[in-house]
């Protein structure tokens, strides 16, 4: 029998990538979005989803799809628009656990939360992640559905949002921009390429025994950090950019993270495999870029 799978976040950069494999592999698929989310990124699946509104009831795909097997969530906010406090608890935290309510009282198996690698109390987006994944120990613990949290480090590929470093980055020596103000870039960090994070998402949903209803987490990343200056020296490389690299322009942030690597021996024993070298996913996305 066909799975029913719903996704949220699906008109962002990660959730559209999944959306595409979902259907790929066959599974029916619902996205549960806000009324005045852009659809640009899914426009070429729009009539091949079930599509739900937030404002019309979050147990409206519930209701109307019949059995949903398992929720994949994506939806987030980073706080990078002028939130207040509650606004990004509400997305990260209340939101998501009122649809694990619903999930759960509708009887579905399987919670996939994406969840971040930072430290909870770096800034009050990791805080409200965090707050989440908590949430979703406690209803496995007590039996409820099984809930795999995926600490995500950072993902990267074209048509990522021009908010994120890497884009940036890219963009900035694309472009030839005269000056990239930067860090000194001594912070160490985990760098994975859109496609072997959507792997690792699929092989989860293949291999994780819902049945269970227990509690895993799982870090996903290339498993090898290098530093900030090695990705963007990459980039300028490959690019042949006359951009200005400013190393040491900029402080650190207050809190930063100096070196973050993830684990990846859980996700290996699905039999998942980091596929991307990170040279060879930087050249992929500079490639798209240059062609816009």
């Amino acid at each position: 029998m066909m799975k029913t799978v719903l996704v949220t976040g699906a008109n962002g950069f990660l959730g559209s990538h999944l959306v595409r494999a979902l259907l790929s592999d066959g599974y029916r698929v619902a996205i549960l979005k806000r009324k005045t989310s852009r659809l640009d990124r899914i426009e070429e699946y729009v009539n091949r989803v079930a599509m739900f509104n937030i404002e019309d009831g979050i147990d409206t795909p519930f209701n109307v799809m019949g059995p949903i097997d398992a929720v994949i969530h994506t939806a987030t906010s980073y706080g990078r628009h002028g939130e207040t406090s509650y606004q990004i608890f509400e997305a990260n935290t209340a939101f998501p656990l009122r649809l694990m309510e619903i999930a759960v009282s509708n009887s579905t198996d399987l919670f996939i939360n994406t969840d971040t690698i930072l430290d909870r109390f770096i800034n009050n987006y990791a805080l409200s992640k965090s707050h989440f994944a908590e949430w979703g120990r406690q209803f496995a613990s007590n039996g409820k559905i099984a809930f795999a949290n995926i600490r995500l480090e950072h993902m990267y590929g074209p048509g990522d949002d021009a908010t994120k470093f890497t884009t940036h980055v890219i963009r900035s020596c694309v472009t030839n921009v005269p000056d990239l103000n930067l860090t000194p870039g001594e912070q160490r960090r985990d760098f994975i390429y859109i496609d072997d994070v959507v792997a690792g998402y699929m092989q989860l949903l293949r291999s994780l025994d819902a049945k269970k209803h227990e509690y895993s987490q799982f870090d996903l990343g290339s498993g090898k950090a290098v530093t900030i200056r090695q990705f963007v020296e990459t980039v300028h490389r490959i690019t042949g950019s006359t951009t200005k690299l400013n190393f040491g322009a900029l402080p650190y942030r207050n809190n930063e993270i100096m070196s973050s690597e993830a684990d990846i021996s859980t996700f290996q024993s699905l039999g998942w495999e980091c596929e991307t070298s990170l040279e060879e996913g930087i050249r992929r996305t500079i490639k798209q870029e240059q062609a816009q």
